[in-house]
């Protein structure tokens, strides 16, 4: 059983907070509900969408070194033009990114960085972090253990989206990032890559939280549904901060690349995630959404 480090504190400002960690999944709106949640009264997310803190110490399933790059993001900052010292002030998001770059070597900067946002009314602390969903049975019990330092709830968010759109989403995305490596084009070779169908494992990512958080501590909605008012009322309960209506009409970090599904994907994207729509299925019954492929 992984065990956090020794050196790890108490901190009092965190006493008696809940703590949302939105999980993912990749490319379910996460940027969107990072921008919700910093209008919600009595919660505060982190600047930083995404922390990338507990991937970076379970990375088998990485698409890159988060140590490494929370580094580089902290040298851009330093690099703006202007004062570098009336710029850290200034910029809560540099200021973040110093928090970040802490993290790498002191585990009590993770704490300390929502300790340092901490308002007076605030009742829920959130970090959202899609790579989170990819963090294995060892992850999730690390994780639970490290916030069984402090005196806080810990809460787990988990958007699902129809898996075969999903992938696609994802890969496009990926392509779109990185035009030369062509992943959504040589589609046939992404599905075997271990870290890409990593974030396509429903079954796997709610089986490993299940294994070590109470049910109550776990939320699971859907894409397809999430911009409608039952369902931000579902989450807003969740969190445990009054409802608030959202800007349901924007889309964040949407992927701009077009790109038809071939018919030949979409056999093998329906094939290879059969089984995700079997447990799906089996587990939320008349919640999955209709439009899901069948």
């Amino acid at each position: 059983m992984p065990h956090p480090p020794p050196n790890v504190r108490h901190f009092g400002d965190l006493d008696g907070r809940t703590f949302l960690v939105c999980i993912g999944a990749m490319k379910c709106a996460t940027s969107w509900v990072h921008a919700y949640m910093n209008t919600l009264e009595g919660l505060t997310v982190s600047p930083l969408k995404e922390v990338h803190f507990f991937d970076a110490k379970f990375s088998a399933h990485a698409l890159g070194d988060m140590d490494a790059f929370a580094i580089k993001r902290a040298g851009l900052h330093l690099a703006r033009s202007g004062k570098a010292v009336e710029n850290l002030l200034l910029s809560t998001d540099f200021q973040a990114s110093v928090d970040r770059m802490q993290m790498v070597y002191d585990d009590n900067a993770y704490f300390s960085h929502f300790a340092r946002l901490a308002l007076p009314g605030t009742r829920t602390f959130c970090d959202v972090t899609p790579a989170y969903s990819v963090l294995g049975p060892e992850g999730f019990a690390y994780m639970r253990e490290f916030f069984a330092t402090q005196s806080m709830n810990l809460k787990l968010l988990f958007i699902l989206r129809d898996p075969v759109n999903r992938l696609w989403s994802q890969l496009r995305h990926l392509q779109e990032i990185n035009p030369d490596g062509r992943i959504a084009e040589r589609w046939a070779e992404a599905i075997e890559s271990p870290a890409i169908m990593a974030r396509a494992d429903y079954a796997g990512t709610i089986t490993d939280i299940e294994m070590n958080l109470p049910p109550e501590n776990m939320l699971c909605l859907f894409y397809e549904d999430l911009f409608e008012e039952a369902t931000l009322r579902r989450l807003c309960e969740f969190a445990d901060v009054p409802y608030r209506p959202g800007n349901t009409a924007e889309r964040r970090n949407k992927t701009r690349l077009e790109m038809d599904l071939p018919d030949e994907a979409t056999r093998t994207f329906r094939e290879v995630l059969s089984s995700q729509y079997e447990f799906c299925h089996d587990r939320f019954g008349a919640e999955v959404p209709a439009e899901w492929l069948h």
